[in-house]
Order: structure tokens, then C-alpha cells, then sequence
């Protein structure tokens, strides 16, 4: 009979979010996790097999919680100016899994095309806003979200870093500026390939 766990699967995960949001990525280990339970790194390994399977839950557990600010983006209006300032908020409330989710290497890297729906299971919801709150096509929807993700990313990257920080007027203003000026040339937006 297999010894009892002494900790849930829920709060090994809780503890090592706890240990990414404050010290990084890197700094999850069988022996963080112990110490951060109050225990050895024993008991970890009666509930999950090795540390790559705390790690997985972990980041099922982060895209969770982005996913709720996503949700949030999605409810204001304009939907889509929305989940642009929930990307950023997330960054700036959560530097570290932001870092965890969208700043870490690939062994893969992906086209610029094809980016978004591997980074974001909110993908087709995202579009779908686009379209319905701007009444374009899918490609002009398309290119719409990949260029404000790149805008949208690099002002997440700079807060989630500490390079720099805005408020949320300035966050606003500065998506709105891009997004109309991108809006009012959507023609040329559309005949440009990628």
C-alpha cells in the first residue's frame, strides 16, 4: 500500500507557484518545495512522480490564472482594447509568471503567424471579439490582434522586467492611439503579407 499523502497535488502546486511568483522559475526545486511546505522534498514525490510533473501542473495553474484576466478583458468594452490591458495588468501583478508563460525559450520557434494560437488558449475568443466589435473580416481580424499582441507584449515585457512602469490611463491611451491608427489603415494592413 502506497504511504499516504501528506500534502494535496493542490497545495504542492500553490506552494510552488508561491516560490515562482516571488523568487522566478529557476528557483522551483524538490528541496524549495520541501523547505516552503515545512517539510523534506519527500512527501512531493508520494504525490507526483518528479519535479517535471510539478512543473506542468504549475503552468496549467498559471494559464489558469491568466486566463481569468483574458476573461476579464473579454467582458469590458471594447472587448478586445480589454484583453490588451488584463495582458499588461497580468505582467505587472504577476512579473514573474508572465515571465514563466510568455517569456521563456522555445525549443521550437514559431512563425509569426502562428504564435498567438500556441501562446493563448483564448485565441479564437480574442478574434472572434475583433470581428464583432470592429466588423472585419477574419485576415484583417488577424492581423489587427498580432499587431497589438506585439505592442501589447512589449509594454507587458517592460513592466513584467522592471524597466518601466505606466498607468493604466497611459496604457489605455497608448493602445487606443495604435489600435485606431492600425484600424484606419486597414487596407493597406490587409494587402501586406503576415
Amino acid at each position: 500500500m502506497p504511504p499516504k499523502a501528506k500534502f494535496s497535488r493542490e497545495e504542492i502546486v500553490e506552494a510552488a507557484l508561491t516560490i515562482i511568483r516571488k523568487e522566478g522559475a529557476d528557483a522551483l526545486t524538490a528541496r524549495a518545495l520541501g523547505e516552503k511546505l515545512h517539510s523534506s522534498a519527500r512527501p512531493i514525490f508520494t504525490v507526483f512522480r518528479n519535479m517535471e510533473e510539478v512543473q506542468l501542473e504549475v503552468l496549467t495553474a498559471a494559464r489558469a490564472l491568466y486566463r481569468e484576466y483574458v476573461q476579464r478583458g473579454l467582458a469590458e468594452t471594447p472587448a478586445f482594447k480589454g484583453v490588451g490591458t488584463q495582458y499588461i495588468l497580468f505582467a505587472v501583478n504577476e512579473p514573474k509568471l508572465f515571465q514563466l508563460l510568455f517569456m521563456t525559450d522555445h525549443s521550437q520557434v514559431p512563425e509569426l503567424s502562428t504564435v498567438l494560437p500556441l501562446i493563448d488558449e483564448s485565441y479564437e475568443q480574442i478574434l472572434l471579439s475583433v470581428q464583432e466589435g470592429y466588423g472585419v473580416d477574419q485576415i484583417t481580424a488577424e492581423k489587427l490582434y498580432r499587431h497589438l499582441w506585439i505592442y501589447s507584449h512589449g509594454i507587458a515585457a517592460l513592466c513584467a522586467t522592471g524597466m518601466c512602469r505606466f498607468t493604466g490611463e497611459e496604457i489605455g491611451r497608448m493602445m487606443t492611439e495604435v489600435f485606431v491608427s492600425l484600424l484606419k489603415n486597414r487596407e493597406s494592413l490587409v494587402q501586406r503579407k503576415g
